[in-house]
């Protein structure tokens, strides 16, 4: 548990259940859903901070989980506990909560730009007929006024001076792909990186669910290979003994935005380490010393393809070496990207952040 704290134990107006609850989750996400594990952690913390008291006990609390819906037996052989699906969306709901703040229910749509003209969304902002504006536009009570101020009531009529039409702002769609690094290095030197990368996918997946209903979302994870998982699987996910294939995320990242018709693209990418890896003729090609020109001259020319596509990749770097910073400074220019050196603290806030600024912009 060395380099992970967890918070809200004394947390105000909650109730005996609501409190572990909240320790249960984030215990859970550490865990990588193993229940089990989880408990053992909640009862040696009960023991230490004294979470419990005579009238409502762990075993109360495992009983109340079962009864709401958020534990189920297992009935394979092998028998324990899983979490429901009701506790994955709580815990998502946790991670929005404490990495994007108390977020209300936006409209459902997409996102504002900066134009206007035939679109969706009524603008404030009027303006005369011109010839080529859609009738639909026309305001009709804002063209009686005018006929009514130029012409007099005597003598009413509308002429193509009087109209004025409604602006209207665009909204797009953005297609968003998240890549997290689950090399090996994501848990050495006693810094648990992977549980504030799972947190910040986890809370972006639901703000995207509530804010931006129309928007896409795709995880991948990336280690000797690159596969795709379900949001649904973050708090089961786990690093493993892997190189940094950063190669074949990008590859993948690239060929799940192919499919998607938004004109809007991204890749955010959350990384603790330099490429390591790549596959070639169905081998793997490995070098953990210094920055391998093989491996790296690749990834910037996946960049530079991106680049091409209109694809901007933006690089959370979550390592302070500088030798590592070089290459993510050479990838994101190649990429025309972005690159943010952060803690894990302000991983979430970064993320975030970056991800409201660029759903303003719309590709032409």
């Amino acid at each position: 548990m060395i380099g992970y704290r967890f918070s809200k134990y004394n947390a105000p107006l909650q109730t005996p259940f609501e409190q572990l609850f909240d320790i249960f989750k984030q215990l859970i996400t550490y865990t990588s859903g193993d229940v089990d594990e989880a408990i053992n952690w909640l009862t040696e913390l009960d023991k230490e901070y004294k979470l419990t008291t005579p009238e409502y006990s762990i075993e109360d609390f495992i009983q109340e989980m079962k009864d709401k819906g958020y534990l189920r037996e297992e009935v394979e052989s092998s028998g324990g506990m899983k979490i429901t699906k009701k506790t994955e969306q709580a815990i998502r709901q946790q991670a929005l909560d404490k990495v994007f703040g108390k977020l209300k229910k936006g409209r459902k749509g997409n996102h504002s730009t900066k134009f206007t003209g035939t679109g969706e969304e009524n603008s404030v902002d009027s303006r005369p007929f011109r010839f080529g504006d859609s009738l639909d536009q026309i305001s009709m009570l804002e063209s009686m006024k005018n006929a009514q101020i130029n012409n007099g009531i005597g003598d009413f009529r509308i002429t193509e001076n009087d109209l004025e039409v409604k602006e209207t702002e665009h909204k797009s769609q953005t297609s968003t792909v998240l890549m997290i690094d689950i090399s090996h290095s994501m848990i050495l030197y006693g810094e648990d990186r992977i549980t504030p990368a799972k947190n910040v996918a986890m809370a972006l997946a639901e703000l995207i669910k509530r804010k931006y209903p129309k928007d896409t979302l795709d995880i991948i994870v990336f280690g000797d290979d690159a596969w795709k998982i379900e949001v649904k699987d973050l708090p089961f996910l786990q690093v493993g003994p892997y190189h940094t294939n950063t190669v074949a995320g990008l590859e993948l990242a690239m060929d799940l935005l192919r499919r998607r018709k938004n004109a809007n693209k991204q890749i955010f990418m959350i990384t603790d380490g330099k490429p390591t890896c790549l596959k070639e003729h169905g081998s793997y090609y490995k070098n953990s010393f210094g920055l391998d020109a093989k491996i790296i001259n690749k990834c910037l020319n996946l960049a530079r393809s991106c680049r091409r596509l209109k694809i901007p990749i933006t690089t959370f770097m979550v390592a302070s070496d500088p030798y590592l910073q070089e290459f993510v400074r050479d990838f994101t220019e190649a990429n025309a990207g972005k690159a943010f050196y952060t803690s894990l603290q302000g991983l979430g806030e970064f993320i975030f952040e970056d991800f409201e600024r660029n759903k303003k912009r719309k590709i032409k």
